[in-house]
């Protein structure tokens, strides 16, 4: 299966670390973060967990939650929990899922179907392409995904100035620029006529092409 923007996130029902969840209910009415490991016990995912802990508010603060995935058990990762508080100065905050049976990650496309077998008898090079990262919406459609390698840690403040875009231009008709930030100015959607961007925008925007129309930021 391979995943696209826009598909319906597969649902699932799975044991993590704060108990079972079914995928679909636990996102509610929040928007959701899948972020994905190849096995317990390694450098790199190690330092993403840790920090993700720590900056776990700010996506509170977006009504976003967090859920890491790991294809291990979730008693190795209760272990693996420990070492990361030690060494990252935080421990998850957040549900990560045991995928020890790899129905997730088959689920989302991230192993192949007929992978098969003991988590425990697989390495992490085995298992390297369960390194992505899937933000869903509140309609359970994926609006974002990831793929990183194992020997990159991944940029999460780039996954929330992400969410600030998609959260924005889901609410009213602009797309952001290049580097974007919260509070710069935004493009007008393709979308939208002129006719309907004055009504939106009274007070016109910046053109330096036809195609190109800058306004501030809507609030």
């Amino acid at each position: 299966m391979t995943l696209k923007i826009a598909d319906t996130a597969p649902d699932f029902t799975a044991e993590t670390t704060e108990g079972p969840i079914s995928f679909h209910d636990w996102i509610g009415d929040s928007w959701a973060v899948l972020f994905s490991h190849p096995k317990d016990f390694t450098p790199v995912c190690t330092t993403e967990l840790g920090y993700m802990a720590k900056i776990k508010p700010e996506f509170d603060r977006r009504n976003v939650k967090i859920i890491g995935l790991s294809v291990d058990s979730t008693g190795d990762h209760e272990g693996w929990a420990k070492d990361i508080e030690e060494t990252q100065g935080a421990a998850p905050n957040y549900p990560i899922i045991g995928d020890a049976d790899f129905t997730v990650s088959k689920l989302y496309g991230m192993l192949p179907a007929e992978v098969g077998g003991e988590a425990a008898d697989r390495t992490a090079v085995d298992n390297q392409t369960v390194r992505n990262v899937f933000v869903v919406g509140p309609d359970k459609k994926v609006k974002l995904i990831l793929v990183y390698p194992m020997t990159t840690g991944r940029n999460f403040d780039e996954v929330l100035r992400v969410i600030d875009s998609l959260q924005l231009t889901a609410t009213h008709r602009v797309s952001t620029p290049v580097n974007w930030q919260q509070g710069e100015d935004v493009i007008i959607a393709g979308s939208v006529s002129n006719d309907e961007a004055k009504e939106i925008w009274p007070d016109g925007w910046s053109e330096p092409k036809p195609y190109i129309r800058i306004v501030p930021q809507p609030r």
